[in-house]
């Protein structure tokens, strides 16, 4: 069974967290794949579980998808990022939204077993799980490829933020080099 650690959870020097944060995280571990949360993590630690704990179902937008965990279906935002919108409602589609999409779709088809790692907040205000997602294959971190390929910005929202700064240097040299979206759109929530 794979263990899912939250990354960069702080040592609370023998201090539990609150029971109801220990509840979450310890389901949440049940449902990606059994055993039991770390107690503390001193930082990002790809390696830690390097096997795959889901499978893609299918690609909702540039940062959505829906996996399967655990015997069930569950959408998951990828922590770190924020690409163009294609499906928010009443609000056009947005400059490279399409093109994030369709990369993402061709980074992670259907049935590619993925490795979800989380951050200090398992779940976002709409009970999305917010993830680092590593595809098994070759270990790439997606949240990172979308950056790099200039199809997303960076996204940094306390207190998941352990891959800010690698997230930041990506959009920078992104940025510079006109890459994706950079060289295409007037920002990264522009009309087309």
């Amino acid at each position: 069974m794979l263990a899912v650690r939250p990354v960069g959870a702080a040592d609370h020097a023998g201090c539990a967290p609150p029971a109801v944060i220990v509840a979450v995280l310890v389901t949440l571990a049940a449902a990606l794949g059994g055993g039991c949360a770390a107690a503390s993590n001193p930082g990002p630690d790809p390696g830690a579980a390097s096997g795959p704990n889901a499978v893609v179902v299918r690609v909702v937008d540039g940062d959505t998808v829906v996996v399967a965990v655990g015997g069930r279906e569950e959408s998951a935002r990828l922590i770190g990022i924020d690409t163009p919108e294609t499906k928010r409602p009443d609000t056009p589609v947005e400059c490279f939204g399409p093109q994030a999409s369709d990369r993402l779709t061709a980074l992670l088809p259907p049935d590619t077993p993925v490795r979800l790692e989380l951050d200090q907040e398992p779940r976002d205000r709409y009970g999305r799980l917010l993830v680092y997602l590593h595809r098994t294959g070759d270990g790439a971190l997606v949240n990172q490829v979308m950056l790099r390929e200039g199809l997303a910005d960076a996204l940094s929202i306390a207190p998941n933020t352990a891959f800010t700064e690698p997230f930041a240097a990506e959009v920078t040299a992104a940025r510079a080099g006109g890459v994706g979206l950079w060289g295409a759109c007037p920002g990264p929530h522009a009309a087309p």
